[in-house]
């Protein structure tokens, strides 16, 4: 069984030491482990991927005693692994503004193109609530009236409702590096309104319009607690306007159109286990 640790919690010495001890003696297969050694926040943060033997232990028992380990060491550990319940695996889609991606994400999973579930929307905005209740989802606004999130609330959401996979559908606020590390390995999977390398930030469309560009597009692609760490694209789509086509009528196509079709054709293809994220890189496992 395919099976991701994440440990997260004050840096200290000592810290790795126990988790991998106990998997390594229980006959894990370690596959990857990173450490992240924030100074500045005097945060550890831990990831293993590993196949776990669970002919020999199960992972209910695995996650028991790495709660133990996290409760003598003062850490916050997860135990994830998408086979570990036979149902199709569990999406948060969070929000703001913008209804197109979460729509597409839901229709396809109602017209079983995408084999999955949403049983949480999280907005920064009340925005998207008319589409939760639209499609029998429960939504929680963890924004202030300035749209400011608690990213506790947001957490424990996560949890409370056991998601495999959370996806920024053009959630316009960055997820803090905690939660990154506490669900990193390939679990975040985000929509950006523009072409990656080339045009990041908050403007992409405004950004490649004062280019002159006449191509534009979406990526999405995986978040990772390290900022520019590697390839973590999934997907991109891209469409071309002819010369002269005012800024108004490009980003109208992008949100309407591309976008949506980029971030549903990305979590399929996570969801379908086409691709996973192996050290900061998206590999092809099919």
């Amino acid at each position: 069984m395919h099976v991701t640790i994440t440990a997260v919690g004050p840096d200290h010495r000592g810290l790795a030491d126990p988790i991998v001890h106990y998997v390594t003696q229980a006959g894990a297969n370690l596959h990857e482990i990173q450490m992240y050694d924030r100074d500045t926040e005097q945060l550890f943060a831990m990831l293993v991927r590993m196949e776990w033997p669970e002919d020999q232990e199960s992972i209910s028992v695995l996650r028991e005693r790495m709660t133990q380990i996290g409760e003598m060491k003062g850490l916050r550990i997860r135990v994830w692994s998408r086979d570990e319940y036979d149902r199709p695996p569990r999406i948060a889609l969070c929000t703001t503004f913008r209804p197109e991606p979460s729509l597409a994400i839901l229709r396809n999973i109602r017209d079983k193109q995408l084999a999955a579930t949403v049983p949480v929307m999280i907005g920064n905005r009340n925005a998207c609530r008319g589409i939760a209740e639209q499609f029998g989802v429960d939504f929680h606004n963890v924004g202030d009236d300035k749209g400011n999130p608690d990213n506790d609330r947001m957490v424990d959401l996560f949890d409370e409702y056991d998601v495999d996979y959370i996806v920024l559908a053009r959630y316009m606020r960055l997820i803090p590096p905690r939660a990154c590390w506490e669900y990193a390995g390939g679990r975040i999977i985000n929509l950006h309104h523009g072409l990656l390398p080339s045009f990041p930030g908050f403007r992409p469309y405004q950004d490649a319009f004062s280019h002159h560009m006449l191509t534009y597009g979406a990526t999405t692609h995986f978040i990772v607690p390290e900022l520019d760490a590697g390839n973590q694209i999934i997907q991109q789509t891209a469409f071309t306007v002819p010369p002269g086509t005012p800024l108004k009528e490009v980003i109208a196509r992008g949100e309407s159109d591309n976008e949506p079709m980029c971030l549903a054709e990305g979590v399929r293809r996570v969801v379908d286990r086409e691709v996973e994220l192996h050290f900061h890189r998206v590999v092809s496992v099919k």
